[in-house]
Parts: structure tokens; sequence; C-alpha cells
């Protein structure tokens, strides 16, 4: 075992750091106000995180053969790395579309620069300077993770073939996002609708496409990339499926967001499209209608919180969400055994699938 098969969140935080440093560099020189920007964005990436999805890359690079003694591993860590700014675009957007007011238990970015105009009395609407800054915080990070993917360094040919697998996650990911505001707008509540969501705004870009460019960077054949693929694309929607629980069940003081935010922010999860299913299936209407009236209520309290996880335990959507997480789960190591892996990967994506299907936070 190597030492960064272990330290490798403080080798990727490393890493970002000095990367945002030198890349943040030029244009702070040319305009010191952007200090402000890069330093958000740095606190932002750098304040908490599990680095999942550097880890399943480099857990995929790894496992098609990736050898940590050999010259190349910062460039590897470099490229795995440039997933966390993807990752931060991703959430820093998500939380302005949502109107969320804590990341983490702090302030989500647009939050956080409506307060900065709000306390300086600057000219214009406080939250519209808020909204822009965020956007562009989002932008920045996306550019700047293509910027850190392209120049890691790699042999081009190996770069390209993980580009592949890189503009196709950058793609579902957004189309993810999109869908889920779209079928907000629309009140879809089926179980399909829901779980196509989570295939493509978590799955796809945390475990699945990490998976496959992490391969690919090692010059995988597409046997393995398959069999890596099936794995992360179960491992990935398990994933969500367990937050979706947590959204409604987990503790504040562990997952950082106040217990009930999901139903504040109206999200359709499969969680609640069960329990709508089985309502209509049963012809429990009345429980349905009371379901649905705590969907997309800002002002919902713990009193209310508490009903809803009552409701949804009793018609039976946690219990079918668990069994879900469960199967997927099952699937995910079948193809895990499957693959021929090098090295401690199979081990490892084991136990990283039971840590992301079983976690607490």
């Amino acid at each position: 075992m190597h030492q960064l098969d272990d330290d490798l969140p403080a080798a990727v935080d490393r890493t970002l750091r000095d990367y945002l440093r030198r890349t943040g560099a030029p244009p702070i020189s040319a305009e010191p106000s952007f200090e402000g920007v890069v330093d958000a964005l740095t606190g932002f990436v750098l304040g908490g995180g599990k680095r999942l999805r550097p880890t399943f890359a480099w857990w995929g690079w790894r496992g098609a053969g990736g050898d940590p003694d050999q010259a190349e591993t910062d460039r590897v860590l470099q490229a795995v790395s440039s997933l966390e700014l993807i990752q931060a675009c991703a959430l820093v957007h998500d939380d302005l579309m949502d109107s969320s007011d804590t990341r983490r238990g702090s302030p989500t970015v647009h939050v956080e620069f409506t307060r900065q105009h709000r306390e300086r009395g600057w000219l214009g609407a406080p939250e519209q300077f808020g909204l822009a800054a965020a956007v562009l915080i989002g932008d920045i990070a996306l550019a700047w993770a293509d910027d850190m993917f392209y120049t890691c360094g790699l042999p081009a040919p190996r770069v390209s073939a993980a580009a592949v697998p890189w503009q196709a996650m950058r793609s579902e990911m957004l189309a993810g996002q999109y869908l889920d505001v779209l079928t907000q707008a629309r009140g879809e509540e089926s179980v399909d609708a829901a779980l196509r969501i989570d295939r493509l705004k978590t799955a796809a870009y945390t475990v699945e496409r990490p998976l496959h460019i992490g391969a690919a960077l090692a010059g995988a054949d597409d046997e393995l990339i398959k069999s890596l693929r099936v794995f992360g694309a179960d491992v990935g929607v398990a994933f969500q499926l367990r937050d979706d629980l947590l959204g409604v069940f987990g503790d504040p003081a562990v997952t950082g967001k106040p217990a009930g935010d999901d139903l504040r922010e109206g999200k359709r999860t499969v969680l609640l499209a069960h329990g709508l299913s089985y309502a209509a299936e049963h012809g429990r209407h009345a429980d349905a209608e009371r379901l649905r009236s705590f969907i997309g209520r800002p002002a919902l309290d713990d009193a209310d919180v508490r009903q809803a996880r009552e409701l949804l335990v009793d018609l039976g959507a946690v219990a079918e969400v668990e069994r879900r997480i469960a199967t997927l789960t099952d699937s995910a190591l079948a193809a895990l055994g499957a693959a021929r892996l090098a090295g401690p990967a199979a081990d490892r994506l084991e136990r990283l699938a039971m840590a992301a299907t079983r976690r607490d936070s």
C-alpha cells in the first residue's frame, strides 16, 4: 500500500491550494478586487468535503495499473483534483437555484456576497449582487476545472482518452441540474423522473465518470472501463438515495444543513416519490395531499419536519429507499467482483461503496 492511497484527501487539498494560488495570481495582478473572488472560491473548495470524486478517479487509475511511485503521480493528482472544481461549480450554482442559506454549516456563496454588499452600503440590491457573484464564481470554478485538467502534463494520448468521459461528465451534470429544476417546476412526482435526476446529476459525475476518467488516464481497456462504469452508476445512485434520506432525517450538526431542507426546497426526490406512489396505490389520498403540503414550503418548522418524517415512514417510503440502496450496492459489488483490478483497488472501491451508501453525513 502506498502512502498516497491513505493520504489522498490531504494531497488533493495541497494540489488545489497550489493550483488556485498560481491561477488566481495573474487576474488579481490585473484587477486587485478579484482577490475577493479567488479567496471565496478557495475557501469554498478547501472548506470541507470528502474528496469523493478525486478519490474514485484515483482508484480508477490505480485499478487500471497506475503506479503512485511513478514520476507522473503529481500530474495524475492535478488531473483528479480538478474534479473538485467541477463539484464547486455545481454546489455554488445549486445553492443559488435552491435558495439555500447554508452549506457545510456556513453561509452559501450568494448569501455571503449579499451580506458583504449590505454591510458595506453599496449601490443596488444586495440580493442581486449576491446572485451575480455566485454565478460568476461557479463559472470560474468550471473554467478553471477545465484548465486544471487539460494542463495536467500527462501524455497527450491519455489526456485525450480521459477527455471523452470528462466532457460527457460536464454535460451530464448540467443536464441533470436542468432536469432537477424542470421536474420541480412541473411538479413531477414519479419515481422514474426522480431516478433520472439521480443518474445524471449525482451518479455520473460523483462516481461513474470519475472512475472512467481515472481508468482512461492509466490506459484501461474497454472491458475494464465497462465494469467500472456499471459499478459507479449503481453506487452513485445509491449514494444519492442515501443523501435523500439524510436531507429529511439527517442531523443538522452532522450534515451542515437544516433538518428538512430538501422539503423546504421542494426537491422531488425518490423518497418523496415512493411515498406519494404508495399513497396513490392504496387509496390514501388524504395522506398524499398531506405529504404534498410539506413540499416546497420555505417556512417549514421542526414540528412539520417531524410530521413529514412520520408520514414517510408510515407510507413505507423509507423502507423502499433502503431496499433500493441495498439492491444497488449488491449489484455494484457484483460488477466490481467481475473486474480485474490491479493492486488494492478492488478492496478500496468496495470500502468506498460501503462508506458512500451507508454514511451518516
